[in-house]
């Protein structure tokens, strides 16, 4: 039977009705891309995605990923007459608080969907991310007539997509790496929200990717679907290339505002919906689907899928017993899984005035595990000498040898960000990308998505302060931290010292459904003492008492980073002075907020109402510590070019500006006055009343 054929084209028609039932009941969607883009997606479902409903998890599955996340309903559909754990129930419940039919995509709570989607461009980056997952995992564990992994990575992008700067980013990587089995179907339909797309861009698409190093085909006829088929099986030709297909459609094809800006986000009226189900000789009857076409669809795809699924499985059968080690090492990455013992050689470092920079104990820490974690691979937006993230012995990742494990990202942070998603989102290895904390925002939205789709993500941000000094308040960063603490289910460290590197390493290598951010000193931290005891425990909670008052408490210093340092040398100070402080180190707020009330309150008693926090940072984030009658050392002004000890001094973050503002706060001068014993010691650091 014909791809354009009568039985094909009822399934194309069938899914774009689904789609707009659903947008209609929800009375919100977007049927513009539904309707030009169904023919493609029908052919690639199938014809030629591997995939088994029945096992959404095949580790050697195809990946699909839907960029132009406002075409849910579609993917939807799909998802559905594909025999996914997707009921017409859920389909109803579209838009309407049903956990599997959100109105964009989001990973994790739809069997088959792939990504969290709908900042437009991410999802081309994360599907990037997936096929060098793909590559990698192949490079380190096929062998000669043994293949294991070897899938495609599929991506359904728009003209928005294509528009966002980050495409430019991914798809110049993507090209340099040669991802021969990335191929990305390009819904070209001219239009965009606010109108046609010439009023904002004249790009020549061809002419771009063929300049990234991309295979370039063009399909005249978004409809015909042998056309469509005849393309996508010339991407998987051409396996030195990643692919492109334009594919030329008309946005809300059939409907009433055909070729429209109107029809991207307008549902149609129920009338336009029976008049277009009419004309295409469909049942009027809502959420409606032919017996038939249920039966082409799971047909096609069992008849074909479920022979290279039992191959897949009888392979690996086979590759256990010609290569048992690698065959366990693949079962470990693929399950997530920790070497027994893998921290053994992590050993604690002991009391040093000299100490190190937190990007070297992070260097440390890498250099120490990468042969414990093969899985384990990352890179740096072109700052990895800096960073200190380069895995020594272990090659980079390139055309040549994709079981490299350090990744050249070059200076595309955004993609960098959106490609370590994908990598996660594809599973079988841990992962880490690195820039300076100044340069967080450049990858923010990617760090949003990580986080919104529970995704074990690791990022190195070293150069955590104004200690940067003399590169001056351009890569100074300041209201970095608070703003990274603002974004729900990411867990942002900033350690005291070597220690709490280590510590904070073991929490991210560990994590399974939350990102994690390492801010990193660039100068040298002292080892602390007590760190090498308190630290793996302290860490993991989220803050800890690292030097308690001798005897009567008088209050709490909090601090995080190279000012826990600080803060110690303040309490001596005021020791002797006679006042009695204990000091807390809380390299992470975020888990310190989820411990019980026993341990925040033996932490921070609710009684001790004179606290101190102290940050090179904004001070945003730390009042809920202090409390309304607390004090806050931070930085709500952007630096200078000088050196950093200097500019530290000069914005008020220093041992004597800790102990003055003790004093100023907690001892007004009205009580200094009564404690004529300890007078003049007090005036050196309160300074005139």
């Amino acid at each position: 039977m014909g791809l354009n054929s009568t039985s094909e084209q009822l399934a194309v028609d069938t899914l774009r009705a689904l789609a707009l039932d659903m947008i209609d009941k929800a009375e919100s969607g977007h049927q513009g891309l539904v309707l030009g883009a169904a023919p493609m997606l029908h052919v690639l479902w199938t014809r030629h995605m591997k995939q088994l409903p029945s096992q959404p998890d095949w580790p050697d599955r195809d990946r699909f990923v839907l960029s132009a996340g406002h075409g849910s309903a579609l993917l939807y559909a799909l998802l559905h007459v594909a025999g996914y754990d997707l009921s017409m129930q859920d389909l109803k419940g579209f838009r309407q608080a049903n956990p599997k039919t959100p109105g964009h995509p989001e990973y994790g709570q739809t069997p088959g969907v792939e990504a969290s989607t709908g900042p437009l461009g991410q999802g081309f980056a994360n599907a990037v991310g997936m096929a060098m997952a793909e590559a990698h995992l192949a490079g380190q564990y096929n062998q000669k007539g043994q293949q294991v992994v070897n899938h495609h990575t599929y991506c359904l992008v728009s003209d928005g997509d294509l528009m966002e700067g980050i495409s430019h980013e991914a798809a110049s990587l993507a090209g340099h790496l040669k991802l021969g089995k990335l191929i990305v179907l390009y819904d070209s339909n001219d239009v965009s929200l606010d109108g046609q797309l010439d009023l904002s861009c004249s790009d020549h698409v061809a002419s771009r990717f063929q300049a990234y190093n991309w295979q370039y085909i063009r399909v005249e006829d978004g409809e015909d679907l042998a056309e469509i088929d005849q393309a996508i099986n010339e991407a998987k030709a051409d396996t030195e290339h990643p692919s492109l297909i334009e594919v030329k459609t008309v946005i809300g094809a059939g409907s009433s505002l055909a070729g429209s800006h109107q029809v991207h986000g307008n549902p149609l009226k129920a009338d336009d919906i029976v008049d277009y189900k009419l004309d295409k000789g469909l049942s009027s009857q809502t959420f409606y689907v032919d017996r038939q076409v249920y039966d082409l669809y799971r047909s096609s795809i069992l008849t074909s899928q479920l022979a290279s699924y039992e191959k897949w499985q009888a392979d690996l059968v086979n590759y256990q017993a010609s290569y048992p080690h690698q065959a366990q090492a693949y079962r470990q990455a693929l399950g997530g899984w920790l070497p027994k013992n893998w921290t053994s050689q992590l050993t604690p470092y002991r009391v040093d005035e000299t100490g190190l920079s937190g990007r070297d104990a992070s260097g440390e820490v890498l250099t120490c595990l990468q042969d414990i974690l093969p899985n384990l691979w990352g890179g740096s937006a072109d700052l990895a000498s800096s960073n200190k993230t380069t895995l020594t012995n272990k090659g980079d990742f390139a055309p040549d040898y994709y079981q490299g494990c350090n990744i050249n990202y070059g200076i595309r942070e955004h993609a960098m960000g959106a490609i370590l998603n994908g990598i996660c989102l594809h599973g079988g290895s841990k992962s880490y990308v690195a820039t300076f904390l100044a340069f967080a925002d450049y990858l923010r939205p990617a760090m949003r998505m990580a986080a919104l789709s529970k995704l074990p993500a690791i990022y190195v941000f070293t150069h955590d302060s104004i200690q940067v000094g003399a590169d001056g308040p351009t890569h100074q960063p300041i209201e970095q931290l608070a703003s990274l603490r603002a974004i729900p289910n990411l867990n942002v460290f900033r350690p005291a010292d070597a220690n709490e590197v280590q510590a904070a390493w073991k929490i991210a290598l560990m994590a399974r459904d939350r990102p994690q951010v390492l801010a990193l000193s660039r100068q040298k931290l002292a080892i602390l003492a007590g760190t090498d005891r308190l630290a793996d425990q302290g860490v993991a909670r989220g803050a800890y008492v690292l030097s308690p008052a001798q005897g009567h408490r008088d209050g709490i210093l909090i601090a995080s980073g190279s000012e826990v340092d600080l803060t110690l040398q303040a309490q001596e100070q005021l020791r002797a002075l006679g006042i009695e402080l204990a000091v807390v180190s809380m390299p992470c707020q975020e888990l310190f907020n989820e411990q019980d009330q026993a341990y925040q309150e033996s932490v921070l008693p609710s009684c001790e109402k004179r606290r101190i926090a102290i940050e090179l940072g904004a001070s945003q984030s730390w009042y809920r510590y202090v409390g309304l009658e607390g004090v806050v050392l931070g930085l709500d002004a952007f630096g200078q070019s000088m050196a950093g000890d200097r500019l530290q001094a000069s914005m008020g973050i220093t041992v004597d500006a800790i102990v003055r503002a003790y004093y100023q706060h907690f001892y007004p001068s009205s009580q200094i006055a009564l404690q004529a014993d300890r007078y003049q010691a007090i005036a050196s650091w309160a300074g005139p009343s």
